[in-house]
């Protein structure tokens, strides 16, 4: 078994689109929710609070710049994730295909590292 993320990214559109079907799509989350579960496969789920109650710590320069918001010129931003522990990266992309998702929202999926696949001492495996 294997664990997987399935990252939510969506838009401002996206964001509006399911806070005005915020009632439906919570109850068909509340039934994909249930489904991971019966299956065993679930680990966790969370959404995030909306990006502008967020800050940016930026690395860009000498020291760090802890900016308000979302990143500037954002097209994209990541909403919340399920994580899941599943057999294969081809479940993982099939229980992304049933997520709950309005239309434009995209849904990354991207296995979670094991902890021996993580370099060691200034060694690189490239699995990271």
């Amino acid at each position: 078994m294997s664990k997987y993320m399935l990252i939510m990214r969506g838009t401002d559109e996206t964001n509006a689109a399911m806070m005005a079907n915020l009632d439906e799509i919570m109850a068909s989350t509340r039934q994909f929710i249930e489904d991971m579960m019966k299956a065993d496969v679930l680990v966790a789920a969370e959404g995030l609070d909306d990006p502008r109650q967020g800050v940016v710590v930026d690395f860009g320069g000498e020291a760090p710049v802890v900016t308000d918001g979302p990143y500037g010129e954002t097209r994209e931003l990541f909403g919340g994730y399920f994580l899941l522990d599943v057999a294969t990266k081809q479940e993982a992309v099939e229980w992304a295909r049933r997520v709950p998702a309005v239309r434009g929202s995209k849904i990354e999926v991207r296995r979670v590292a094991e902890a021996d696949e993580v370099p060691q001492g200034g060694e690189s495996n490239g699995q990271v």
